[in-house]
């Protein structure tokens, strides 16, 4: 059965979601996670999105938590090693073909952290752009419902366009102060 792309309305439980597996998850890795944090745009107050809540962990060693995969899988969670991004580990968390939870680890110091927090800092900080934002994956989602590469191509330039503007803004307003967990 292909992935169907639903948008829906921003849930009040997701943030709620969020800690909690975050907690499951530090539960499993101990001392070797430093920070677990919401991004996509699960995490972005008032912005509808597909259902499923991205987790960003950051950890002192991926060999460390390569280590812990058939912890994770226990908690639901399948390891998908890097799946197309050198340097992570993308693991997740599926009800049939419902994917429920997406889980993204760097090992501290790579630049797909701050990109992640910078994007999702900056929808938050900028309310027209996360509506632009919004209003291009609905109409995506409409156009390809059925089908999730055509759906993530689709927002391509968009996010690129966001990321080069969040990553000027950070560079002015100063690092990262969310605290996710």
């Amino acid at each position: 059965m292909a992935r169907i792309i639903e948008i829906q309305s921003f849930n009040p439980d997701w943030p709620r979601i969020f800690h909690e597996e975050a907690q499951n998850v530090k539960a499993v890795l101990g001392p070797n996670l430093l920070s677990a944090h919401h991004i996509g745009s699960t995490a972005v107050p008032g912005l509808a999105a597909k259902p499923i809540i991205d987790i960003l962990l950051v950890v002192r060693a991926l060999d460390a938590l390569d280590a812990c995969n058939d912890t994770m899988l226990r908690l639901g969670y399948i390891a998908k090693g890097e799946n197309g991004i050198s340097g992570r580990r993308y693991f997740q968390h599926l009800e049939g073909d419902l994917h429920l939870v997406h889980i993204h680890a760097f090992e501290s110091g790579h630049p797909e952290i701050a990109r992640h927090l910078n994007f999702r800092d900056y929808l938050i900080a900028h309310p027209q752009t996360a509506q632009a934002y919004q209003d291009l994956k609905c109409t995506l989602a409409a156009q390809f419902r059925e089908g999730p590469a055509d759906y993530t191509a689709g927002k391509g330039d968009f996010i690129r366009l966001v990321d080069e503007r969040a990553a000027a803004w950070r560079s002015e307003t100063g690092p990262h102060r969310r605290k996710d967990r």
